[in-house]
């Protein structure tokens, strides 16, 4: 028998839950709109100048530190890389960033406004892409974004050029009408990228962006980044443990392990900033080594050290000088046997630092 009361009682809950769901994203839309002329007012930071600031930052689970005393300033139009292995901290620290969880000392800003106290101003200018995406499924792709641009308070004017705008940076706008579930999973991150920007951030957060894509959308994926940071002026923080994406997409990058930030250095210079010596190691055996040839080499530009063994000399350098080297030992009529280089940058740290047990 069909229990009547029972269908009744779950349609009236059904109305209730969607009664109250309207009523938090009209109340959250008003709470945006109020706040979204002084976030414009205050956020107005020029490139170049810090857009995040943490200072002694720390965030400790049961007494142990998750965070351990970070500090680290993002500079505005940076795509800047937070690179270590999984339970290095980054994800608690992208949560105290964006107001989810408190540190437990220490303070982080975004354009002026404080994580902890001011969390709705923070997420006003700021896209979040986590790795685990969470889109509606049984919505479509416009669907999915029109939601989001209602809950940012976006003007309904405004929505589907938004929609349109940010599907076309992407490459979705021709599927923006199928469900989501028919989506792969390239496209599901694609449509993340573009929930991000559908508020025209400040700030976008991007937690693996290309984990386990294959090559060509992964690296469609991280030229959308590049376009969009130098026509849009958005910064971007790269979390990842992937050494290829980080070398490939960042202009700065900060290293993170147990907790702590142990480096931060632009990746240019990434292994000259951690280990206080020259990014390449050249090593070069000859028939027979003389002062003078040791000297002509320590005076050749972006030398850092110069080692002898035997016939081997060793050559640490901020830039491979091979040429350099070869002409030497050439114009001193001696015969070169061996010459190998080797680049010390991020493989070097992820074996010194990276190795998990």
């Amino acid at each position: 028998m069909i229990n009547i009361n029972k269908n009744i009682n779950l349609l009236n809950y059904d109305k209730s839950f969607k009664s109250n769901m309207e009523s938090f994203k009209s109340n959250y839309v008003s709470t945006v709109q109020v706040n979204k002329e002084k976030n414009n007012q205050n956020s107005n930071i020029s490139l170049g100048s810090p857009l995040i600031i943490a200072k002694n930052l720390t965030k400790q689970y049961n007494g142990k530190a998750a965070v351990n005393n970070l500090n680290l300033t993002i500079n505005k139009g940076e795509i800047f890389g937070l690179l270590g292995p999984n339970g290095a901290g980054k994800s608690t620290f992208i949560l105290m960033l964006l107001g989810l969880t408190e540190p437990t000392s220490g303070q982080i800003t975004v354009a002026g406004f404080n994580s902890t106290k001011e969390p709705i101003r923070v997420k006003r200018i700021t896209g979040y892409l986590p790795e685990r995406l969470g889109f509606y499924e049984d919505l479509t792709a416009r669907q999915n974004l029109k939601y989001t641009a209602e809950l940012n308070g976006i003007p309904e004017r405004e929505i589907e050029n938004k929609i349109q705008e940010v599907l076309e940076i992407v490459g979705l706008d021709n599927v923006k009408n199928n469900l989501v579930s028919t989506f792969s999973k390239g496209m599901k991150k694609r449509l993340g990228i573009a929930d991000v920007l559908i508020k025209d951030p400040q700030l976008a957060i991007l937690d693996e962006p290309t984990e386990g894509l294959d090559i060509k959308i992964a690296n469609q994926i991280l030229d959308n980044i590049k376009i969009l940071n130098k026509e849009k002026n958005i910064t971007f923080l790269i979390s990842s443990h992937q050494l290829n994406l980080i070398q490939k997409i960042c202009s700065r990058i900060g290293i993170m392990s147990k907790g702590k930030l142990i480096g931060e250095v632009k990746i240019d210079l990434l292994s000259r900033g951690l280990f206080g010596e020259g990014r390449y190691i050249i090593e070069i055996e000859v028939s027979n080594i003389t002062d003078e040839v040791l000297n002509k080499i320590k005076e050749i530009d972006k030398v850092v050290k110069v080692n002898k063994k035997d016939n081997v000399i060793e050559v640490i350098s901020d830039e491979d000088i091979r040429p350099q080297i070869s002409k030497i030992i050439v114009d001193n009529n001696l015969l070169l046997t061996r010459m190998n280089i080797k680049d010390s940058s991020l493989e070097e740290i992820y074996l010194k630092y990276f190795k998990e047990d």
